[in-house]
């Protein structure tokens, strides 16, 4: 039965919608200078380069039927994405040029996204962002200064619709395993001084791995006050998640369907018990899963002193907590007991976290030169706290309720300075010559104190850290032609888990065992060409990614799935990006790229275990690997081909995606390696000619149909894994893979007033 109020909500809004909609022209046409003035205020000083990429609101949201925002990003050349699900709908993971995604600096109005600890953002818990982004700028590579850590690859994402028409957006899809998205988005020009935007959006999924379900919701508001000199934005966004636990793994068969063996298994919560007639059944725990909420609030100040000085000023405060919440056997002492057994046990680990900061800049913009000096300082506090809910043991009885066995905090502070500017010491209408430096001052502390809840031992420890990160580069366009090379130092602090993995600390000398993780340092060096015509493009971008102390992962992972690193001294990722357009009729046009690259590291030493069989498990000894080996997780080589085709209302686009193998660990063993895989979309969409039917009215809507077929041939593959450092007699390998949806469809629909 319709709800009577949610139809009288929904009439209102549309009503009130298109009353604003019938804005005056004088109005929109005093707008539209202004909007002119924000957008020079809001333009950031960069290098132009082949290895950035902006992928505009249309574009992005092109292929949006619920997927996260690194599956729309696809296109990008060296990215690769997994999910956690094998639909891209809860936890998402995305990796450039083989960097993960920990390492890639991720903002919102040049705003850090990136959580202070993990150093990641965790897309499930801000679902259909994409929604509210006006465009995406995408830099491989060291990208320009700006807050945190802008190290293998940058994503800054911009939120202001700055648009003079007001209108209301509908949109639903529903697809296999399930899934549906329902978005409503709203944009108003109120007048010519303020404007609005809010969206509210809700997600759901069974996942194509079973119990890996995804119950998401998020939110964008913004209102802005656009004067003649000054502009103050305050923004609202963020959402909640609950997702079933699937990042387990399975085994080789599993993932690739092979024996008959079912590929959407997922052994998470898994356990047996007796039934009334003895034999043993095998349940799953039903709240297997993982809950958190996070809000963002952001208020943006803008005035512009002169036609080329400009000052911008932001405040920013976010706000997460939630728990993960797990059914596992485990031994006594991994929640702080005394005993030596083993049990099955209900625990939870719960996160709460604060994070608040200012930045600040002040732009000269004119036509030889654009400068830009800006500093920004924040403060992150995080505390982790376990709970144990249930023991399947008799010593369960003399545990409190909740009992708690563990909890530590931790503060980051987190301050930069840095200038930027780009010189055109050419300026020319057909030929440019433009110098570009940048100059970024950077210091860390971070503080950790309380129980680490990996050794189930104190862990006290301050680290401070003093980065400078310099660029420079040189681009020079002549007519169709564009050249640019740039040189640039970059520096990364370790992450949380860097530490609590891979440290124990002795009270009692006050020293601490283990690998002490070291910061890492980038030096990155590009070379890119591009000739641009009118009917074609083609480029080509070199790059060279010399690391020292580069942080690797060893394939080897804790008890949620999250993967350990060690510091190798010497290792470099090098390759060649080659792009290629061309503009077929007016109506078909083809697009593509292909990366290859090699990743090595120089000197490597890795201890592997031997052991009898994976029944037994006798060891046997140890073998080790040494040399030159493949840095994991790191494709030779990758492309991507998209043909779109857009005549009178239809549009349709055939995408395909190709990831060589990948090794799971630093050993090159093809025993623990993803296979190659070939992914191809298929993206449907038409515009009901609606002003045909109804005529020209003012209020006739833009109605679009959509269809989406995501991995058309139905590949089974697997993008992401792990392996444990240790073999088999028969040479075989405990390796774990995460299996990918085969072919799904999704359709729905968008209504525009």
């Amino acid at each position: 039965m319709k709800n009577p109020r949610f139809i009288t909500l929904y009439g209102a809004c549309v009503l009130a919608m298109s009353a604003l909609a019938q804005t005056t022209e004088d109005t929109l046409t005093v707008l539209m200078h202004q909007l002119e003035d924000i957008e020079v205020s809001a333009m950031r000083v960069q290098q132009t380069t082949l290895s950035t990429a902006v992928v505009k609101n249309d574009e992005l949201n092109r292929d949006n039927t619920g997927q996260n925002l690194p599956y729309l990003l696809a296109t990008t050349p060296g990215l690769q994405v997994t999910s956690d699900d094998g639909l891209g709908v809860g936890y998402t993971y995305f990796r450039v040029r083989g960097t993960d995604h920990t390492r890639i600096n991720m903002t919102v109005n040049e705003v850090p996204l990136n959580d202070q600890e993990s150093q990641t953002v965790f897309w499930v818990n801000m679902t259909d962002m994409s929604s509210s982004i006006s465009q995406v700028d995408v830099q491989r590579g060291v990208g320009t200064s700006t807050s945190g850590s802008a190290f293998g690859a940058s994503l800054n994402m911009q939120t202001n619709m700055l648009d003079s028409i007001s209108r209301l957006t509908l949109a639903f899809n529903g697809g296999m395993y399930n899934t549906f998205r329902a978005m409503v988005n709203a944009h108003a020009s109120i007048s010519n001084r303020w404007m609005m935007n809010a969206r509210f959006t809700k997600v759901n999924s069974d996942g194509f791995v079973y119990r890996t379900g995804s119950d998401l919701y998020s939110y964008y508001g913004d209102i802005g006050w656009y004067g003649k000199k000054t502009q103050v934005i305050a923004r609202a966004f963020g959402g909640a998640e609950k997702t079933g636990m699937g990042w387990e793994g399975v085994s080789y068969d599993v993932a690739y369907g092979l024996n008959g063996a079912d590929r959407r298994y997922n052994p998470a919560g898994e356990y047996t018990v007796k039934a009334s007639d003895g034999s043993d059944s095998t349940v799953y725990y039903p709240n297997q899963t993982d809950n958190y909420a996070q809000q963002h609030a952001q208020l943006t100040i803008n005035h512009r002193f002169t036609p080329r000085w400009s000052l911008t000023a932001t405040f920013h405060y976010t706000h997460g907590s939630g728990y993960y919440e797990q059914y596992k056997k485990k031994k006594y002492s991994y929640w702080g007991l005394p005993d030596s057994g083993k049990s099955y046990g209900m625990y939870q680990k719960w996160l709460s976290n604060h994070f608040a900061g200012f930045m600040i800049s002040a732009k000269y913009i004119s036509e030889p030169v654009d400068l830009q000096v800006g500093a920004a300082a924040s403060n992150y506090l995080g505390r982790h706290w376990g709970q144990l809910e249930y023991l399947a043991t008799p010593a369960a009885a003399t545990l409190p309720i909740h009992y708690e066995y563990y909890r530590n905090r931790a503060n980051k502070i987190d301050a930069n300075a840095y200038t930027k500017v780009n010189w055109r010491i050419i300026h020319r209408t057909r030929e440019q010559l433009a110098l570009y430096a940048d100059m970024q001052y950077r210091f860390v502390r971070y503080t950790l104190s309380g129980i680490n809840d990996e050794t189930m031992t104190d862990l006290p420890l301050t680290r401070d850290f003093h980065f400078f990160n310099p660029k420079a580069g040189l681009t020079y366009q002549n007519h169709n032609h564009l050249l640019s090379a740039s040189f640039a130092i970059a520096n990364r602090d370790p992450s949380r888990s860097n530490y609590t993995d891979n440290l124990a600390y002795d009270p009692a000398t006050g020293t601490y065992t283990g690998r002490m993780p070291q910061a890492e340092t980038l030096y990155d060096y590009e070379l890119g060409y591009q000739y641009m015509h009118t009917r074609f493009n083609i480029g080509i971008n070199l790059y060279f990614m010399d690391y020292d102390n580069q942080l690797v992962l060893t394939g080897e992972y804790n008890d949620v799935g999250k993967y350990l690193t060690t510091n190798v001294k010497d290792s470099y990722r090098m390759g060649a990006e080659l792009t290629a357009g061309v503009k077929i009729t007016d109506w078909f046009r083809w697009e593509g790229n292909l990366v290859v690259s090699r990743n090595k590291i120089q000197h490597y030493k890795q201890y592997i275990d031997l052991y009898d069989d994976a029944d037994n498990w006798n060891w046997m000894g140890q073998d080790s690997i040494e040399g030159e080996v493949t840095i994991a997780f790191s494709p030779t080589v990758t492309a991507m081909s998209l043909f779109t085709f857009d005549y009178k209302g239809f549009v349709g686009t055939i995408q395909t995606n190709v990831t060589s193998r990948q090794y799971l660990d630093n050993t090159m063993d093809t025993n623990a390696m993803l296979k190659a895989f070939t992914t191809t979309n298929i993206h449907l969409e038409y515009n009901l000619p609606m002003k045909q039917w109804l005529g020209k009215r003012r209020s006739v809507p833009e109605v679009r149909l959509l269809c989406q077929l995501n991995n058309l041939f139905n590949a089974k593959f697997a993008s992401n894994g792990g392996a444990e450092a240790s073999r088999f007699a028969d040479g075989s390998r405990c390796a774990w893979y995460y299996a990918q949806a085969g072919i799904n469809v999704h359709a729905g629909f968008v209504v525009e007033w």
